[in-house]
C-alpha cells in the first residue's frame, strides 16, 4: 500500500518527534475506520536521536506535534524500561502533546503515538530513545535588587531566581544560602512572593544611616535534583533619614515626618468615590518630573465624564499601576477640604516640588482613613509592610528556624 504523509512534527527547543500518517484505507468497503493502522516509518523524521546510539537531553521536555492541520494526535504513551509512565497533556485540538513530568537521566524510553487523519484513518508509530546522564549541572542564579545606592528605610531587598523553586525543602536550601546583613544589625526574614522571587525586610523599618549587604552562598550547593547554586553579584545598600509621609484621606491632609519630627503639613486631595486611594503603607518607587496622565490607562473610557488627559509635574510614584503623589494645580480649591482625584494624592505645585525634592526611593508613604482597599503586599509595588511580622515569616521556608523556635542568643530588635 502506498500513502502520502499526513503528519509531521514541528521542531521546537524541546524534545520533538515528527509524525506521519496514511491516506485512505485499503478496506474493500472504503471505510477508513476499518483499516489496519499503517506503518508510517518512511514518512517520519526525527529531530532527536532515535535508536541510533545517540542520547537525548533529559532536562528537555518531550513534545510531539502534528504539523498537518487536517490531522490530529489521538493518544501518546511514554514509558521507561521499568514501565513507569511519563505524565503528559494533549491539547484539545490534538495538535500537540507535551510531557508534564521530567524525564529520567540514563533511561530507555518507548513512545507509542496514535494519530488520525481528516477521514479518520488511523496511524501508529512506536519509537525508542535513550536519555543521557548530564555532564553539566543546571545552575540557579540569583539577581539581587534594587540597584546599589541609598534608599529610604522602607526599601525591601529582592532576589530574583533564574529558575522556579517550588519544593519547600529546596526553598529552605535557597534561603539558607541568601544572606542579608545590616549594620546596625536587625532581625529580618525572606518571604517567597512566588516560585522565582523573594523579598527580604526587617521586623520593623531599617535603621537610619544603615549599611545593608546581600550575598549568595549558593554557588556549588545542590538545591534540588539536577539543580545547583550558581554565582550571584552581591549588593550593597545604604539608608538615609527615616522619612514618612502620612496622608489622612478623611482630613485631606498629609503630614511628613523626618526621623520622627514633623517637617511639613500639606493640604491634599485624594481619591473620590469610585476611585478611592488605597489605604496602607506604600514605598516610593521612583520620581518623574513630568508624566502624561490619561484616564484610559486606568480603564476610563475616553470622552466619558471621568475622562482626563493631563500634563503632570513633580510625580512621585508609589504603585506600578499609576498611583502618584503629584502636583494638581487644577484642584487647589479642593485640597484640604474634599477628595476629587482619581486615586492619586494631589497637592499644589509648590508643595509637590517640595515633596519631590525631599523624598527618595524607599521612603514611606502611608494612607489612612480612606474608603479604598488596602495596598496589596506584592504585584503593584512594595506593599510588604502591610503584612504583620507573623504573616511575613509565614512566607519563609524556614519558619521553624525563627527566634521564637530557638534559644535566643541575643536580644531581638524592636
Amino acid at each position: 500500500m502506498s500513502h502520502t504523509p499526513r503528519y509531521r512534527t514541528a521542531v521546537s527547543t524541546a524534545l520533538i518527534v515528527a509524525l506521519g500518517a496514511g491516506v485512505t484505507a485499503c478496506g474493500s468497503d472504503g471505510d477508513p475506520l476499518s483499516a489496519k493502522p499503517y506503518d508510517a516509518t518512511e514518512d517520519i523524521s526525527f529531530s532527536i536521536p532515535v535508536d541510533d546510539g545517540k542520547k537525548a537531553d533529559p532536562d528537555k521536555p518531550l513534545e510531539i506535534a502534528a504539523k498537518d492541520s487536517d490531522g490530529r494526535i489521538t493518544d501518546v504513551t511514554a514509558t521507561d524500561a521499568a514501565g513507569r509512565y511519563v505524565a503528559g497533556e494533549l491539547s484539545a485540538d490534538g495538535g500537540r502533546w507535551h510531557s508534564t513530568s521530567p524525564l529520567a537521566a540514563g533511561a530507555r524510553y518507548t513512545v507509542r503515538v496514535s494519530t488520525e487523519d481528516e477521514d479518520g484513518a488511523p496511524g501508529r508509530k512506536v519509537l525508542g530513545f535513550d536519555t543521557s546522564t548530564p555532564t553539566t549541572k543546571k545552575r540557579l542564579n540569583v539577581k539581587f535588587g534594587p540597584e546599589t545606592g541609598t534608599y529610604g528605610v522602607g526599601q525591601p531587598v529582592t532576589a530574583e531566581l533564574s529558575a522556579p523553586v517550588k519544593d519547600k525543602a529546596a526553598r529552605a536550601v535557597v534561603e539558607r544560602g541568601l544572606k542579608v546583613d545590616s549594620q546596625p544589625a536587625v532581625e529580618g526574614a525572606w518571604h517567597w512572593v512566588d516560585d522565582k522571587n523573594l523579598h527580604y525586610r526587617p521586623k520593623e523599618y531599617w535603621p537610619t544611616q544603615a549599611t545593608i549587604r546581600a550575598r549568595s552562598n549558593l554557588a556549588g550547593i545542590k538545591v534540588a535534583e539536577r539543580l545547583w547554586g550558581g554565582q550571584a553579584k552581591s549588593l550593597k545598600l545604604t539608608t538615609g533619614d527615616r522619612v514618612e509621609a502620612v496622608t489622612d484621606a478623611a482630613a485631606h491632609s498629609m503630614t511628613v515626618y523626618k526621623n520622627g519630627e514633623v517637617i511639613n503639613t500639606i493640604p491634599v486631595t485624594t481619591g473620590k468615590p469610585g476611585f478611592e486611594t488605597r489605604n496602607g503603607v506604600k514605598v516610593v518607587l521612583g520620581k518623574e518630573y513630568f508624566v502624561r496622565m490619561r484616564g484610559t490607562s486606568i480603564g476610563i473610557a475616553e470622552g466619558s465624564a471621568d475622562s482626563y488627559d493631563l500634563p503632570v509635574y513633580y510625580a512621585t510614584r508609589v504603585t506600578w499601576s499609576g498611583e502618584y503623589v503629584h502636583a494638581a494645580p487644577w484642584s487647589t480649591g479642593s485640597q484640604g477640604s474634599a477628595n476629587v482625584s482619581h486615586g492619586c494624592t494631589g497637592m499644589s505645585t509648590g508643595n509637590a516640588a517640595w515633596f519631590f525634592k525631599n523624598v527618595r526611593a524607599g521612603d514611606i508613604v502611608k494612607v489612612v482613613n480612606s474608603d479604598g482597599d488596602t495596598m496589596a503586599p506584592f504585584g503593584n509595588g512594595f506593599g510588604d509592610w502591610n503584612l504583620t511580622w507573623k504573616k511575613w515569616r509565614a512566607g519563609s521556608a524556614l519558619v521553624a528556624d525563627t527566634p521564637e523556635a530557638r534559644p535566643r542568643l541575643r536580644p531581638e530588635s524592636v
